[in-house]
């Protein structure tokens, strides 16, 4: 299945939210999952982003709603990376 590479920046009312509930940060995993998405790994960064996510989707689409979805609520903004397996960006080559 796809990978996907989700950088993450909270705006100041998702810093907020984070603060008062940091359990959010779990419920938001499986918003993504009811999206059909899954979360396969989460990181809490410090610098430019605020999170960064590996997450498999079974196509763009899917990866596309789900960034839509989750940025629309003006909490977080996004930057979605597709992750191609080394082996296959090297047989490509």
């Amino acid at each position: 299945m796809p990978t996907y590479v989700m950088l993450s920046k909270l705006t100041p009312e998702g810093t907020q939210t984070i603060k008062n509930n940091p359990q959010r940060i779990r419920e938001i995993n499986r918003e993504v999952e009811q999206l059909g998405a899954r979360v396969l790994a989460q990181w809490a960064t410090l610098g430019r982003f605020d999170f960064i996510n590996v997450v498999e989707a079974p196509d763009e689409k899917t990866i596309a709603r789900v960034s839509l979805e989750l940025g629309s609520r003006g909490t977080v903004q996004y930057e979605t990376l597709s992750a191609i397996p080394i082996d296959d960006f090297i047989s490509a080559l």
